[in-house]
Parts: structure tokens; C-alpha cells; sequence
């Protein structure tokens, strides 16, 4: 008996650690001109309707660089080309969960972007990107990125 109560314990410690190791993601910025292109997220996902650089979690094994080529591929269908890290942003979510974001740029990509998981995908200039509601995460990024601080 004891030792299925220890077994539990160590099970809700080990959740607890999890929750407090920030998710590893990355985001692209996808740039054409003086434009970037942001994803709306769809009714039903967590943080619906709201803002976000395309990208997604680094999985077990890959580097951010793999991570992002790969998750582009799934969310808009493009084979791109990753170029650099331009920033990074921990922050940590008011229910425990935390995330750290690297941002990378993609100035070239081959196929057509095609919006296979998001609810919008546009172009949006650099300075009108504060007028949309992003992920509270990225909030600063914007702001710095439309002052034009960071590209």
C-alpha cells in the first residue's frame, strides 16, 4: 500500500517539474517585402482567436532549425528555408505553464501557403502588427518588432 502511495507522489512531482520546465517552441517570421505573415488560432485550441507567428514545439532529438522546417511544412504546406535566430522570450503563463520561444527569420520558401490548421493567415505589415491580439507571449516581440528594434 505504502509503496503505491510513493509511486503517486513521485508521479505528481514528476507533473509539477514538468509544468514548471518551460515548453520548448520555436516561430518563424515569414517576410516578403515589408510584411510578415501571422496565423490566427482556431475556435476549440487553448488561446483561441488569437494571434501567433507560425511554428510550434521542438520535439525529442531535433533543433530548433528541424523543429520549425518541420512544423511549417504541417501548418502551411512550405518547405522553407531557416535563417536566423533574431530573438528569444521566456514567459511564463498565469496557470504554471511556461514557454521558451526562439524566433527565426524565413526570407525564402518553396511551394504555396496553403492554411491547413489556423483559423486566418495574412500578411500584415510590421508596423500593424500591435493592432492585432496576440498570444501574450509574443506581445513584446511585436511591439519591438513594429518599432522597428528588431529586423
Amino acid at each position: 500500500m505504502l509503496e503505491g502511495m510513493d509511486r503517486q507522489v513521485e508521479s505528481a512531482t514528476q507533473k509539477n517539474q514538468e509544468k514548471r520546465m518551460p515548453r520548448a517552441v520555436v516561430a518563424a517570421l515569414i517576410l516578403r517585402d515589408e510584411q510578415v505573415l501571422i496565423c490566427q488560432r482556431k475556435i476549440g485550441q487553448p488561446m483561441a482567436l488569437q494571434w501567433e507567428f507560425p511554428g510550434g514545439k521542438i520535439e525529442s532529438g531535433e533543433t530548433p532549425e528541424q523543429a520549425l522546417r518541420r512544423e511549417l511544412q504541417e501548418e502551411l504546406g512550405i518547405d522553407a528555408t531557416i535563417g536566423d535566430c533574431i530573438a528569444s522570450v521566456q514567459h511564463n503563463y498565469r496557470n504554471g505553464g511556461a514557454v521558451h520561444l526562439q524566433f527565426f527569420t524565413v526570407h525564402h520558401f518553396e511551394g504555396a501557403i496553403e492554411n491547413r490548421i489556423f483559423n486566418d493567415v495574412r500578411w500584415s505589415s510590421l508596423q500593424d502588427l500591435p493592432s492585432y491580439d496576440f498570444l501574450t507571449a509574443d506581445k513584446k516581440f511585436v511591439r519591438d518588432l513594429a518599432l522597428g528594434k528588431i529586423l
